[in-house]
């Protein structure tokens, strides 16, 4: 009886995972069509490099997000845990972009930053190596 329930709950949780992928790879084109009209925008007008980043590195999270959900499907349904530290990685650098008015609070995502490639750098070594 457990096992139908669990093999039932991982079937509705893979059919909700897929349509968030389906949502991420719309929204991911989606970003793509912004990116490239900023970009254009950026060349012709000489407007402000820092949207034109903050668009790339949201173009990139939303990448990040559509790779962890594959490699969930690939790693037999589990999720691997440094794509979760890129995708803390790339999320707070992308704050840093956008919001940088106070000093204490970019020292703060400076060292949040530092504390997750630490991380990362213990995952490859110890996680991977077995």
């Amino acid at each position: 009886m457990w096992t139908r329930i669990s093999r039932a709950l991982l079937i509705v949780k893979n059919i909700a995972l897929l349509g968030v992928g389906i949502a991420l790879c719309i929204a991911l084109i989606n970003s793509l069509v912004d990116l490239s009209v900023i970009a254009w925008a950026t060349i012709h007008d000489d407007s402000n490099y820092s949207l034109f980043i903050e668009e790339l590195i949201t173009f990139f999270l939303y990448f990040e997000f559509i790779a962890l959900i594959v490699k969930y499907f690939k790693n037999n349904f589990h999720f691997p845990l440094d794509f979760f530290l890129y995708i803390g990685i790339t999320a707070i650098v992308r704050l840093l972009i956008i919001s940088h008015e106070s000093a204490m609070d970019m020292l703060i995502w400076a060292i949040s930053i530092f504390v997750l490639v630490c991380s990362l750098v213990l995952v490859e070594k110890f996680l991977h190596n077995e």
